[in-house]
């Protein structure tokens, strides 16, 4: 398989483009009709029974409620069955579909376009786990974060396109519902016809037997997500952002009219700022991850998420009262755009929060069981946006108003983000690795791709300073357990951070023997699981910036594994640093020594097979390595 030059180019290959047209085609859909109708009942055609500024809550509500009800089913068909045939299958659903919801718009008919809403969400429940689980099944793990970028960007300009083209075409004068009908039934077609094109996907578990009761698959694949706690608790994440995101998109057309106090033109303005700024923050998370699944991004998407929702409560609150205006008198006031740019930029940090979500579970979730999982990320999902619309409905209901919803999301989103870093401190340890990367050092990888993306190994590196750890960390697309030595558990702040990352504390044999040896007993099991284990053979950190002896302690990881891959690895650079022992022996004296920026490399050596590596040799290798003169043999 062909790695791509960027995530543009997976749209000139068979294996990612159909599969991207229909989904994008899709989504673009779903949109298209839910805000017409929204928009319908908000502005042209409303109905005692609901009341305009509940109704975007309740056509949200209707389509998520199949989430609910049919995920646990549309995991098992999308594991048992193949991916392209499925995703077929739904795409004819969704062409019966709006053929209904065309009548409906025709006739005027309020209660058949709510079915069709609560229908056009069973498609995309059973359209959901097929598309994350399709992904990793034609994808390498260094091209899932540009492909999850891709699909979220796609998925969120289709939203804009689909909005926006749904506002624009029920505002048509007289025309407005025949112009929606065409549209929505056209998209469907060209949908089913792209889904054609959708190469082969052999299922992985085709012998499943499914389980048609909703309840109890429900519950088991909780049970299945669960049993993975990183992915679990990732699978909370996300449902977090979906019930985040879902308070500002059902809210949009009453927000525009009630607080803004704009048409349906400004309606879309809005939704057109939000679905820009999450495809853009998707995209960057290619680019901001070096092409691998960079959680660490995670933590600055949600401080951004926070901030900017709390400033848009803040800027919108108490603006005064108007005529409805167009979008571009709108624009035209200067008190607007910060609403505009908050509201960007609330986005764009969504999507760098999404995206790297999305790409660990897909990569964590075991193969056989990833759409099962996917659909439970589904479900936690409705469960979160049913939640989200009730919420916000009853403090709307209460007297709060709309900007005083999103002031109150934005500081609990400090609280909930606040608490899942807490429960995975391997989001905030990559957030600490990343920091260190791009702001403290400008840090270039030579050869990351040796680097295994799966199974066990060992990780052998020189020890220059403090934070060798966190570099090595930032560099692997998969957690590694370093063996550390005891004291360095001790300091205030790195202490906090390698017992974050469930380091071993290992001691000298002489002065402890007992840690000496649980340590590698520890190790070893580690690589028994398919685990990174890392090591520094020199023993301690280099008080002369020249490499030391390499000690015997990795024999022992290797002893009877001989076709264990061992990693020679050199940080360069990294010497007079501030958290180098440069200051006679002693680091972190000088704040401002090697200032920010400053360029560190890491160079990857071969893999060599245990069985013919020796102290002496790996010292050997690491030494070509700081001294250049690995050229990739």
């Amino acid at each position: 398989m062909t790695r791509p030059a960027n995530q543009f180019a997976l749209l000139g290959q068979r294996r990612f483009a159909p599969f991207f047209w229909t989904q994008f085609l899709g989504a673009g859909n779903d949109n298209l009709f839910k805000f017409a109708l929204t928009v319908l009942v908000t502005y042209q055609l409303p109905q005692p029974w609901l009341p305009a500024s509940h109704a975007g809550l309740v056509i949200g509500a209707l389509f998520i409620l199949p989430f609910v009800l049919f995920s646990a089913t549309s995991g098992q068909l999308a594991d048992k069955f193949d991916k392209a045939r499925v995703m077929q299958w739904v795409k004819s659903l969704e062409v019966a579909i709006m053929a209904l919801a065309a009548w409906g718009l025709v006739q005027g008919q309020v209660a058949v376009l709510l079915a069709c809403i609560f229908l056009m969400g069973l498609h995309s429940t059973l359209f959901g786990p097929v598309k994350y689980a399709y992904l990793p099944q034609h994808l390498n793990e260094h091209e899932l974060t540009g492909g999850n970028g891709m699909v979220q960007m796609g998925t969120f300009v289709s939203i804009l396109l689909g909005n926006l083209a749904g506002g624009l075409l029920i505002a048509t004068p007289s025309l407005g519902a025949e112009a929606v009908a065409w549209a929505a039934f056209g998209l469907a077609l060209l949908g089913r016809l792209c889904a054609q094109a959708i190469p082969p996907s052999p299922p992985l578990t085709p012998v499943l037997d499914i389980n048609w009761n909703p309840f109890t698959e429900t519950w088991r694949n909780l049970r299945i997500a669960h049993c993975e706690p990183v992915v679990f608790r990732s699978l909370l994440g996300i449902s977090w952002m979906w019930f985040f995101g879902a308070v500002f998109l059902s809210n949009f057309p009453a927000f525009a009219k009630d607080v803004l106090h704009g048409n349906e033109q400004v309606a879309s303005l809005l939704l057109v700022m939000f679905s820009v700024g999450v495809g853009a923050g998707a995209l960057l998370c290619e680019r901001l991850s070096r092409r691998q699944v960079e959680i660490g991004l995670v933590p600055v998407g949600a401080i951004g998420m926070s901030l900017f929702a709390i400033d848009l409560g803040l800027a919108s609150d108490h603006l005064p009262q108007q005529a409805l205006m167009s979008a571009q008198a709108f624009v035209a006031q200067p008190a607007h755009w910060r609403v505009l740019a908050d509201l960007l930029l609330l986005a764009l940090f969504t999507g760098l929060y999404s995206v790297p979500m999305y790409a660990l579970v897909q990569l964590r979730a075991q193969p056989t069981h990833r759409a099962r999982i996917i659909a439970a990320n589904n479900i936690l999902n409705a469960l979160f946006m049913i939640a989200s619309s009730l919420i916000a409905g009853a403090l709307l209901s209460a007297g709060l108003s709309i900007p005083q919803v999103f002031l109150g999301l934005g500081l609990a989103n400090v609280l909930v983000a606040g608490y899942i870093f807490l429960i995975v401190p391997e989001y905030l340890l990559r957030f600490v690795a990343l920091v260190l990367t791009r702001v403290v050092y400008r840090f270039r990888i030579t050869h990351g791709e040796r680097l295994p993306a799966s199974g066990p190994a060992v990780l052998v590196c020189n020890h220059v300073s403090y934070v060798d750890a966190v570099l090595l960390m930032a560099a692997s697309p998969r957690p590694i357990r370093f063996l550390m030595d005891h004291r360095i558990f001790r300091l205030p702040v790195l202490g906090w951070l390698f017992r974050a990352a469930k380091a071993i504390p290992i001691a000298p044999q002489q002065d402890d023997p007992a840690t000496y040896e649980a340590a590698f007993a520890t190790a070893r099991q580690l690589l028994a699981e398919g685990e990174l284990v890392g090591l520094f053979p020199e023993g301690s950190i280099t008080r002369d910036g020249q490499l030391q002896p390499f000690k015997g302690g990795v024999m022992k990881l290797v002893d009877g594994r001989p076709e264990l891959p061992v990693i020679p690895m050199a940080l360069t650079n990294l010497w007079g640093s501030f958290f180098s022992r440069v200051e006679g022996g002693q680091a972190m004296v000088k704040p401002l020594r090697r200032g920010l920026f400053s360029r560190v490399g890491l160079s990857v050596g071969e893999p060599l097979a245990a069985a013919a590596v020796t102290p002496q040799g790996l010292q050997q290798q690491v030494q070509a390595l700081l001294t250049g003169e690995d050229h990739g043999r």
